[in-house]
């Protein structure tokens, strides 16, 4: 091939200046492209739009993110990716029409959850199948000793501020470690309304406060959990749960750090990658019917198959090399136009406000930062990395799968999402049932 022009070059050098994955230009042209769609009634709710648009907002907020100095190691990144388009709405800086399609293709198309198929199923083929049960048996141990020490913590808090034991703790405390809003406050509330007589949109809009700022403390303790890493990295795995865990293949080919000369490494071919993402879609959905069928979590059920898949060898070296690969794609590209669509459909701006009185918001700083400080302490104890033990414990207070996917991002540890959903889902559902048994024998309605 021929040396290009000087022009040529100057060019290319142009289209390489990116804003993410964004190529500059590009974007500029696109911003222009969706302006007029605005301009002419309204862009459409299609998955063309949505990747233009979410790809563009996602990444000028994280670049924002990244690029403050002090902050940018505390996960402003995933903060701003998601809370500043909440205000965008609030404020009607983003046009209606383009906010009615964001909100319609998030809703419709269900894409947070082909995200998180693709992490689980990427991360989990790509683990050590010899630690890898090991992990989840020992990562309850910080779970458990975390939420109980952050129940106790935060009811003593808010008590001593005045809000009273059973405010504190059912309005509160619970909300914050339910699992989120569809899989923890809904069916709560729900709960609360059925065994008090008070209408359950009133008592949902009394807890999402708590839920939304718990996760966004998280998010803000992950990204400081993750400078702690990389100033005592003997503290931290870097996505590694305990040591002594080392990687397959495919982790270790895609892994950020030095490993094997690449001409040594296993090619991961096109159709590996899509073989890869359709079994990730296929465990998700046999997730999907045994919840509708039976009730169990889906994205449990899905995590579970993933680990015998891996732990029998189900998965042949190929698939596993694909799914991996679908795993370092979703995680780099997807990641905050993701976190821009939740921020703009399912993040309620005035939500977060509602809760901004000090008793409420000492309350939720120290219910969460007593679960991730106990998550350390005990993972520690137990044998894990703490800062990683402490991070899959954050996401116990995440705003569920979202909330994951933010607190994750903020801590540079997408891998880790497995145990987060065990965290989150797990760790919700059961706070969920032991909240409700406490409400019905203490009379709170």
């Amino acid at each position: 091939m021929s040396e290009p022009s000087p022009r040529v070059a100057a060019w290319w050098r142009i289209m390489d200046l990116r804003m993410g994955i964004v190529p500059l230009p590009v974007g500029l042209v696109g911003l222009g492209v969706a302006a007029a769609f605005v301009g002419l009634g309204g862009p459409p709710s299609d998955i063309l739009m949505s990747i233009l648009v979410l790809g563009l907002g996602g990444f000028a907020c994280a670049e924002i993110g990244k690029r403050v100095p002090g902050l940018k190691t505390l996960g402003l990144a995933a903060i701003l990716a998601t809370f500043l388009p909440s205000y965008l709405v609030y404020a009607h800086l983003l046009p209606t029409s383009l906010v009615k399609s964001i909100t319609a293709f998030t809703d419709q198309s269900n894409f947070l959850y082909l995200f998180i198929a693709a992490i689980i199923v990427g991360s989990i083929l790509g683990m050590d199948r010899r630690v890898l049960v090991a992990g989840f048996l020992k990562i309850f141990a910080p779970l458990a000793a975390g939420s109980i020490a952050a129940t106790a913590v935060g009811c003593a808090v808010g008590t001593a501020l005045g809000l009273g034991l059973k405010h504190s703790f059912f309005m509160v405390v619970a909300p914050i470690m339910a699992g989120g809003v569809g899989e923890g406050a809904i069916p709560l509330t729900i709960g609360y309304a059925q065994a008090s007589g008070q209408p359950q949109g009133v008592l949902l809009a009394q807890v999402l406060p708590a839920v939304m700022l718990g996760s966004l403390t998280a998010i803000l303790l992950a990204g400081g959990l993750n400078a702690l890493g990389k100033r005592y990295p003997a503290l931290t795995g870097e996505g590694r749960l305990q040591p002594g865990e080392a990687d397959d293949p495919a982790l270790a080919a895609a892994s950020d750090e030095p490993a094997e000369p690449e001409a040594a490494r296993p090619g991961v071919s096109a159709q590996d990658v899509a073989a890869a993402l359709i079994l990730a879609v296929t465990l998700y959905l046999i997730g999907a019917l045994t919840q509708k069928l039976w009730k169990w979590p889906g994205p449990v059920v899905m995590l579970a198959l993933a680990v015998v898949l891996k732990f029998t060898q189900g998965a042949s070296p190929r698939l596993e090399r694909g799914a991996f690969a679908n795993f370092k794609f979703f995680s780099t590209a997807v990641t905050y136009p993701l976190l821009f669509a939740i921020g703009v459909a399912k993040t309620p701006w005035e939500s977060l406000v509602a809760a901004f009185n000090l008793p409420t918001l000492l309350t939720i700083a120290a219910t969460v930062s007593t679960l991730i400080g106990t998550g350390f302490a005990v993972g520690r104890l137990v044998g894990l990395y703490p800062v990683d033990a402490a991070i899959v414990t954050a996401c116990h207070s995440g705003q569920g799968g979202t909330g994951d996917v933010a607190i994750l991002t903020a801590a540079g540890r997408m891998q880790l999402m497995p145990f987060a959903q065990i965290a989150t889902r797990i760790g919700g559902a059961i706070m969920v049932t032991l909240t409700l048994i406490a409400f019905v024998r203490l009379g709170a309605g």
